[in-house]
């Protein structure tokens, strides 16, 4: 008896598995981000019946969920953005008030850290943003150079929401047959919160009507008499992807004052950045802290804005407390790293990168970090068996570069010139833009007494690394060998300009100047 019951549930379980609910199927692939599954098998529902409201919602939201993109994260600016913003508060702001006046003197030497071309120190974590530049004439923005990963795009930040839905649009035939914008009414959606909710998502990332997107926010807002704060925090989106940035502060401001979510904060947070009014953000997203303590999220913005204008005394502190709250959070440890390897601290920074390393990212990034720690904190086995590991995971030319550069520095220190020489021209095979490289190579013909080379290295590197100070200097000191005090002068103060604080352009200077009175 107790073999045949047995069997008998077995049968069941096995007749259960065939017939089984079709929505409650969907929902489950939708859950666990099966969504071409989801939506072949809601198709195949709606086919058998049109008017089916519940496999209508869970197809669109696998369409959705399937090339919606994160709206609170930031975007780099297109060169048209940044050459014709009219929403610059003041044209001459204080240091550390701007993201295009950053702090100089708030814990960064740049001749120990280097230096982003947008002016700020160069930062552990790649976000957008950190590795673009903000020109300010159009003549310069035409004149620098372009790289397949720290290129200006030429449209502005639209253009990402455009690609990603015609590529979906392109990949399932589907997503453009599924709902049709003009016959919408708007009036019946509005009314349902939950399809109006599903059905606005489709048109802000799959369909990218923006102008549809907005309307049907305003009517379900005015239907919600207000008091609904997910639909104000979708009006200020709607408006921010038109750049109508003050339209947008002012719905995000009133979704918060309604309800306060971290998820308004941060595109509040966004829109402040985007009007380059940084301490506005802070002021936001202390605010948000005041609502939910440790939020890692916020803390997290609050450090980049705090690294974006230069100050990062005080980024290190957010970091620290993002640490604090969460023990596991990459960027934090990321950032915390470069920070600790560039306060001459490569022991500490070690460990932090190991860290990474035991969470499970295997980057060639972080392997090529990993081999600069260990070097510098003289374990110089390990150092070249992750410069190896850098080597093989590199999956662009950039980065191979990057890696062939800094192991460059390796044979630098032992002496090896002819190894240094041939590293640095693979740096160069493989990315031609490499400023760092063109003037290290200069440096080291410099040393051997080819001053031609040096010359046209140095220029290179001028060329496309327009924040660097050292192939400015090091022309000068060429020129004044060659007894051309006015190319040393130019040069000279070209290197002063972009540091200030560096006492050999200073001496230079001054030698120049007094001669210059004599004569």
């Amino acid at each position: 008896p107790m073999a045949g019951t047995k069997t008998t549930d077995t049968v069941a379980m096995a007749v259960g598995q065939k017939t089984l609910d079709p929505l409650y199927m969907a929902m489950s692939l939708l859950r666990r981000r099966n969504y071409k599954d989801t939506v072949t098998l809601c198709t195949q529902m709606l086919d058998r019946d049109a008017y089916d409201r519940a496999a209508w919602f869970i197809k669109a939201r696998a369409l959705t969920e399937s090339v919606a993109c994160d709206e609170t994260e930031l975007e780099d600016e297109g060169m048209a953005e940044a050459m014709f913003d009219d929403n610059v508060a003041a044209e001459a702001p204080r240091p550390g008030t701007s993201f295009t006046r950053p702090l100089t003197t708030a814990g960064a030497n740049q001749a120990m850290r280097p230096m982003s071309k947008a002016g700020r120190p160069v930062s552990g974590f790649v976000r957008p943003g950190t590795q673009a530049t903000r020109p300010m004439t159009m003549d310069k923005a035409l004149k620098t150079g372009r790289s397949g990963t720290a290129a200006r795009p030429l449209t502005n930040a639209m253009g990402r929401n455009l690609r990603l839905g015609t590529a979906s649009m392109l990949s399932d035939s589907s997503a453009t047959t599924f709902i049709n914008p003009a016959r919408i009414d708007i009036a019946k959606y509005a009314a349902r919160p939950a399809l109006g909710k599903a059905l606005f998502r489709y048109l802000l990332h799959v369909s990218n009507d923006t102008l549809m997107a907005l309307d049907l926010a305003a009517a379900a807002s005015e239907q919600s008499e207000y008091t609904d704060w997910w639909w104000k925090a979708m009006i200020g989106v709607c408006h921010y992807r038109l750049g109508m940035f003050q339209d947008a502060k002012k719905q995000l401001e009133s979704s918060f004052e309604t309800q306060p979510m971290v998820f308004t904060a941060l595109l509040l947070g966004k829109v402040h950045i985007r009007l380059d009014q940084p301490l506005s953000a802070l002021e936001g997203y202390t605010t948000a802290l005041t609502h939910f303590p440790d939020d890692t999220t916020l803390m997290s913005a609050i450090a980049r804005v705090h690294e974006g204008v230069g100050n990062l005394e005080e980024s290190v502190k957010a970091y620290r407390a993002v640490l604090r709250a969460d023990a596991t959070d990459p960027e934090a440890i990321a950032s915390l790293a470069a920070d600790h390897f560039y306060s001459d601290h490569p022991e500490t920074a070690l460990l932090l990168y190991r860290r990474l390393l035991q969470m499970g990212v295997t980057a060639p990034e972080l392997f090529n970090n990993l081999a600069l720690s260990c070097y510098y904190a003289q374990q110089y086995d390990m150092a070249l068996g992750c410069f190896e590991r850098a080597v093989q995971q590199a999956d662009d030319d950039e980065t191979l570069a990057d890696v062939w550069y800094n192991v460059s520095h390796v044979g630098i220190s032992l002496g090896d010139i002819r190894f240094a020489v041939q590293c640095l021209k693979l740096a160069v095979t493989c990315n031609p833009a490499h400023a760092e490289a063109f003037t290290n190579l200069g440096a080291l013909e410099h040393r051997q007494g080819n001053s031609a080379q040096a010359r046209a290295h140095y220029t290179a590197a001028v060329k496309h690394g327009e924040q660097l100070y050292e192939p400015h200097y090091n022309l000068a000191i060429l020129a004044e060998d060659d007894g051309d005090t006015e190319a040393c002068y130019r040069a000279a103060s070209a290197a002063a300009e972009l540091f200030p604080e560096h006492k050999g352009a200073q001496k230079l200077l001054g030698r120049l100047k007094a001669l210059f009175s004599m004569a």
